[in-house]
């Protein structure tokens, strides 16, 4: 076998490592391939068949080793989306309708709200800058 046809085994097995990695989106199956890559890379190099080999498990090895460690990390630091109700606490509103412990209106979002004071004893009076504490059910709750 000449130098050609070993760079050209070596990315069909590229190849096919990537074909699992499609599937199962299992990233490990890419790093392999890449791997398989550099030994195609070695090939065009040298027609040591057993270079090829240490090129491919090195490289496959270190990719499996370095990349994958980082992407768990990154995984787990995620930021937290906030959605939904959740996204509107803390929101600041502008009050539509005297707000007290039992009802009025606040635009919240740009959507009209019904609200209730958090201390029953506070009013807020129409144009005054309110804090959205909660949400509960369809009302949302103020200070």
């Amino acid at each position: 076998m000449g130098c050609v046809d070993m760079w050209v085994w070596w990315l069909i097995a590229a190849g096919g490592l990537a074909i699992p990695l499609v599937l199962t989106a299992m990233p490990e199956f890419g790093m392999v391939s890449v791997g398989a890559l550099a030994a195609a890379l070695a090939s065009g190099i040298t027609d040591n068949v057993a270079l090829q080999v240490v090129v491919f498990a090195v490289v496959s090895t270190a990719l499996v080793l370095v990349v994958r460690p980082i992407a768990r990390r990154s995984r787990a630091q995620r930021p937290e989306v906030s959605t939904g109700m959740d996204a509107l606490m803390g929101r600041s509103a502008v009050v539509v309708e005297r707000v007290d412990g039992t009802s009025g209106q606040i635009k919240l979002a740009g959507e009209i709200w019904s609200a209730r004071s958090l201390d029953t004893a506070e009013t807020f009076e129409a144009g005054s800058q309110v804090s959205v504490v909660e949400i509960d059910g369809a009302t949302a709750v103020v200070m």
